[in-house]
């Protein structure tokens, strides 16, 4: 629970807490010391009361007439209620006097959380040893309670305006961390999708603009980095097209010719077989069969090696006919496209990539997939080469999702700053690639338009 609190209830909580903790310490030990503070306040003026008792004990003893100075003790006490003078026989004793403070202002669940005793006391009086009454001690204990009270809301009051003003400080204080902390969080995400020219603006405590100039570096050295390496994936793709482009001439100049030549003297020899020599002519009739084979394969491994279409026919009309080339392997296949034209603006390194995931995706979809229907799109959107295929097959391997091939896609998409995904939508099968064209994609939806 603690690790889903923001930053800001982790220091407000705290201090909430610690205020209460506090409050409820002062009016523990207010009930503690209170009852002792309070009996330490009446013990002088019950030892006076004690002293009274007596001395009016000792001048009754000593008077000629003890009734007429009692008569005059009681007289003098007047209308005091802290000590007075009963006589026995006038009924039970008065109740000691309530907290006589202004109306309102001490309320009862104070008065009972202090735990008032019992400081009522008596002291008998007697005459010629007969007692004839008591001197009653009953404090008044309002002015006391009523000063403990005040201390109390001032206490209170003290720490909850504490309490405000810290979380205040604190509030503001965390909004001024966390923004930057906001800041320094969403460019780290930045930088995970690989997003490094948008910097960190260095703000808030020393610390956090220190950890934001930190990741600043880190974003610049891997901008270098990425650059470097997208420069090298580029390199080892042109090299790998160059190597196809010389392997494909090798067998276009130096195999196909050869091939030629065979089923060209092979023909020669079925015509000058014998009607007679079955055995001879079948033998002479597979060579030929085997030696068209081996053009046909030929041709097809020219297509793979080095598109020859893309800069006689245009990228879509290439697209068209390689789809074409896997109706035609595939007959039970449904396949369906949506190509733009303003693909045959695209050429260089990007058209060879466009063409090359196509191809590359198609090659699965008809090896392994087990599909009925696929469907290939390929557009020009936002200064972007879509490349979408879709299939119904079986799907992927959990374990096993880029093969060697589709991960030369990768290296491809990559080496031009772009994305590939392979990914499960809806019961299909989808690879879809995503590569900035720029300027190129301008010119060629403008030359589409015009």
């Amino acid at each position: 629970m603690w690790e889903r609190l923001s930053l800001r209830t982790r220091l407000l909580l705290p201090l909430g807490l610690m205020f209460v903790a506090a409050l409820l310490a002062g009016a523990v030990s207010l009930q503690i010391f209170a009852t002792a503070q309070l009996t330490e306040e009446t013990e002088p003026a019950a030892r006076s009361a004690r002293a009274v008792a007596a001395a009016l004990n000792a001048a009754l003893r000593a008077s000629a007439n003890p009734q007429e100075t009692l008569d005059a003790f009681v007289q003098s006490l007047g209308a005091s209620e802290t000590i007075r003078f009963r006589r026995l026989g006038t009924g039970p004793d008065a109740p000691p006097p309530d907290v006589q403070t202004p109306p309102g202002r001490v309320p009862g669940w104070f008065v009972r959380l202090l735990v008032i005793p019992e400081f009522r006391a008596t002291f008998p009086v007697s005459i010629e040893g007969k007692q004839v009454g008591n001197i009653v001690f009953a404090p008044d204990m309002s002015a006391d309670i009523y000063e403990k009270w005040i201390g109390f809301l001032a206490i209170a009051s003290s720490g909850i305006g504490l309490m405000l003003l810290t979380g205040v400080i604190a509030h503001f204080t965390a909004r001024s961390a966390q923004r930057p902390l906001q800041n320094l969080g969403d460019g780290l995400t930045r930088m995970r999708t690989g997003d490094y020219d948008q910097l960190i603006p260095p703000s808030g405590p020393p610390e956090i603009r220190r950890s934001a100039q930190e990741a600043n570096e880190l974003a610049r050295t891997l901008h270098r980095l990425s650059q470097d390496n997208r420069s090298l994936l580029r390199r080892i793709v042109s090299l790998q097209d160059d190597e196809r482009h010389d392997m494909a001439r090798e067998l276009h100049d130096e195999l196909g010719p050869l091939l030629f030549g065979i089923r060209a003297n092979t023909v020669v020899l079925l015509e000058s077989i014998p009607a007679g020599e079955a055995e001879l002519r079948s033998a002479a009739e597979g060579i030929l069969q085997s030696v068209e084979t081996l053009q046909q394969a030929n041709r097809r491994i020219l297509d793979r090696l080095r598109p020859l279409y893309i800069q006689e026919l245009g990228l879509e009309r290439s697209i068209q006919t390689l789809l074409q080339n896997a109706k035609a392997q595939a007959p039970d296949l449904k396949v369906t496209s949506e190509i733009d034209a303003a693909l045959n603006g695209v050429d260089g390194l990007l058209s060879q990539t466009v063409y090359r995931v196509i191809q590359e995706a198609v090659t699965n979809v008809l090896r392994h997939a087990k599909a009925s229907a696929m469907h290939v799109a390929a557009r020009i959107a936002d200064h972007e080469v879509i490349v979408e295929i879709f299939d119904d097959g079986v799907g992927f391997p959990a374990d096993r999702m880029f093969g060697r091939g589709l991960t030369g896609m990768l290296e491809r998409v990559r080496a031009l700053s772009g994305t590939f995904e392979l990914l499960r939508e809806a019961g299909r099968t989808c690879v879809r690639c995503r590569l900035p064209a720029g300027d190129a994609a301008s010119n060629a939806r403008a030359a589409k338009q015009v």
